[in-house]
């Protein structure tokens, strides 16, 4: 009987054991943060692009005025640079090539090909403070240099431009001939820091 008891009593202590510890929510709780690192040898390229790494916002047409610099002659035509500052209160960043076309009449219409992008220089963020200035090189091939039923010559009386990731265009009074038909006269280089002239 004895021994019945000590085992009776045995049972209900472990018994109480179980039911006196603590309930699995009051264990305390490990966070492990886990750093994944890509394999030793394989760099991924960003999928983002270069303006969503940029703390400021792209810069909008409206906040920016555009004109040209001092014009200069190059084998075969003339290089203008194109600059632009930040008009308004924020900073801003302007990235890649802006769009030109040379225009005339009222309302100002384009005339011929639109520029193409010249690759000499390379692609970055360029940030403008408020006042700030960012500039393109502007070439314009001379028109003389192709036959006249190639290039239709037009009288053009503005250059159109197009900031870099905008739809609207800035006008900036300038004289040139353009070419009516299908010979690409403009080329312009990425967006670069500061006034070029």
């Amino acid at each position: 009987m004895r021994r019945f008891l000590i085992v009776i009593v045995a049972a209900l202590g472990v018994t109480t054991c179980a039911c006196s510890g603590s309930s699995p929510a009051a264990q305390p709780t490990h966070t492990v943060t886990v750093t994944a690192r890509p394999p030793a040898g394989r760099v991924s390229a960003p999928t983002a692009s270069p303006t969503s790494n940029s703390p400021t916002a792209n810069c909008l047409t409206r906040d920016l005025s555009a004109a040209v610099g001092s014009p200069q002659a190059y084998a075969g035509g003339l290089q203008v640079p194109i600059v632009f500052q930040n008009t308004g209160s924020a900073p801003c960043s302007l990235y890649g090539y802006p769009g030109v076309a040379q225009a005339a009449g009222t309302p100002i219409t384009n005339i011929g090909q639109p520029s193409t992008e010249n690759p000499a220089t390379p692609r970055q963020v360029v940030t403008l403070p408020s006042g700030g200035f960012a500039s393109a090189m502007l070439r314009i091939a001379n028109s003389a240099n192709y036959p006249a039923e190639t290039c239709k010559p037009v009288k053009a009386t503005w250059l159109a431009v197009i900031p870099p990731n905008e739809k609207t265009a800035l006008n900036i009074s300038f004289g040139s001939t353009a070419c009516g038909g299908n010979v690409k006269l403009l080329s312009v280089s990425t967006v670069q820091q500061g006034s070029a002239g």
